[in-house]
This record gives C-alpha cells, structure tokens and sequence, in this order.
C-alpha cells in the first residue's frame, strides 16, 4: 500500500499517482489546474467545526485525533470513501493532498494511519 502526503501548494510530480484532496476546503490561491486534482473527498475531511477548533488552538493535537478517528468512524460516507482509498492505494501510488502548513500535524497524516490500520 503506497499512501503518500503532500501540501497542496507542493508542485505535482509523476510520482504522486492519483492525486486525492481531502480537505473540506478548496485550497487558498491554487487554481484546479496547477493543483491537478483527481478526486476531492470532502467526505474523509473533519467536520467545520473540528476544523476551526483545532485552528484556535493546536496544542489540542491528541485529542483532535481522537475526534477525526471517531468522525470518521461514526460517517457511513467516510466509510466509503475510506474503502476507496484502500483499494486504490493497493493497486496504485496515492497521495492525499493537504492545506495545512504542519506537515506532521493534519488531518491527511491521521487518514493515512486510519488507511494503513488493519491492513
């Protein structure tokens, strides 16, 4: 499973495979064209509100991961689209796509640990 990360003001490359966006929020200052996006799955992003709280403060990090994880799990649409993501990234490379400017600290590096588990 090849699952990689990526900001969304970060130059595409051959290597990204199929380029997946999952921000609730069109990335700031980016046209559709440079961002070559191929999917946008608003439906695996945290929810506005957990989005703004985490933005007022970030030391909150562990327990915004436990909200995300529990957001995920508790939407049936998530669970699809997290199905998707699955499959894709088996059979292909995949990076998820990302606004915030902490690369280690985003809701994409919680999806990919969600994606990775139990498989």
């Amino acid at each position: 499973m090849e699952i990689r990360l990526k900001r969304a003001y970060d130059a595409p490359s051959p290597e990204d495979g199929q380029r997946i966006l999952v921000d609730r929020l069109w990335p700031r200052g980016v046209s559709k064209e440079a961002a070559r996006i191929d999917v946008w799955m608003k439906e695996v992003a945290p929810s506005n509100e957990l989005r703004k709280w985490i933005h007022q403060d970030p030391s909150r990090w562990e327990e915004f991961v436990a909200r995300y994880r529990a957001e995920l799990a508790e939407s049936s649409e998530a669970a699809v689209c997290i199905q998707q993501l699955r499959e894709a990234a088996s059979a292909h490379a995949v990076t998820l796509v990302f606004s915030a400017k902490t690369e280690d600290r985003n809701n994409a590096t919680v999806l990919r640990d969600v994606l990775r588990q139990d498989c």
